[in-house]
């Protein structure tokens, strides 16, 4: 199975995300040019943290319109797996790969620090290795991670099974106080229709090896690989 790491200027994370595949999973990954919609055949499509042309006008604005994100859209149409990470779960929301928008932090600062995360399903592509419940301990490192969508679309995600994870307490409490940025219903992270698709602002490539502080991070990527081999 082969993965490509997009880059886009301003990205910073995608050598994390890299160095996630190449190293420890040990499988084939390849670099995919923002200007270039050769997706390489890739198996699977990571969209990694930064500041994709500098975050001008909104975060991820200006990104949706990369050649590369086009051919993004049309992979993840035939079943492509597709993550998103940080300022890449920004870009598949205003790519319209995935609902709702990431806003400003509530205390309008920018945050870094491990926080703690249910599981809130298993039943997908990226969380096949975990269990529903299951706490993770990652970190997180944004300033618009505040995640909002309409009450019809929060109903729909809820529906559908769609929400991925949730900030928690260690214990994997929803509470206010384990909400780190404002985000609607706590929600970290959440799937697409087809459940192919995931958006998350918490850094598993930067909790995949346990000299990171954590390594639950790599249960995201397992799974991928899971996924792909399974297919």
């Amino acid at each position: 199975m082969k993965f490509g790491v997009i880059i886009f200027p301003g990205s910073n994370c995608d050598h994390d995300a890299y160095n996630v595949i190449a190293e420890v999973a040990q499988q084939p990954v390849t670099f995919l040019w923002h200007d270039s919609p050769d997706l390489k055949g890739v198996d699977a499509v990571l969209v990694p943290g930064g500041f994709a042309y500098g975050d001008y006008l909104r975060t991820g604005a200006i990104a949706r319109f990369s050649p590369v994100m086009q051919s993004v859209k049309e992979f993840a149409a035939r079943g492509g797996l597709v993550l998103g990470i940080c300022n890449g779960f920004q870009i598949l929301t205003e790519s319209g790969l995935l609902p709702g928008a990431l806003m400003r932090n509530a205390g309008l600062k920018y945050i870094c620090k491990q926080v703690h995360l249910r599981t809130e399903t298993a039943d997908s592509s990226f969380t096949n290795r975990l269990q529903k419940g299951q706490v993770l301990q990652i970190p997180i490192g944004h300033m618009e991670g505040n995640y909002f969508c309409d009450a019809e679309t929060l109903a729909e995600l809820e529906a559908e099974d769609r929400i991925a994870f949730r900030y928690a307490t260690p214990t994997g409490d929803i509470t206010p106080e384990a909400n780190p940025n404002g985000s609607l219903g706590n929600i970290a992270g959440i799937l697409n229709h087809g459940r192919n698709v995931l958006g998350m602002m918490p850094h598993p490539d930067r909790s995949s090896e346990a000299m990171l502080g954590s390594a639950d991070g790599w249960k995201i990527f397992a799974s991928m690989i899971y996924a792909l081999a399974a297919h």
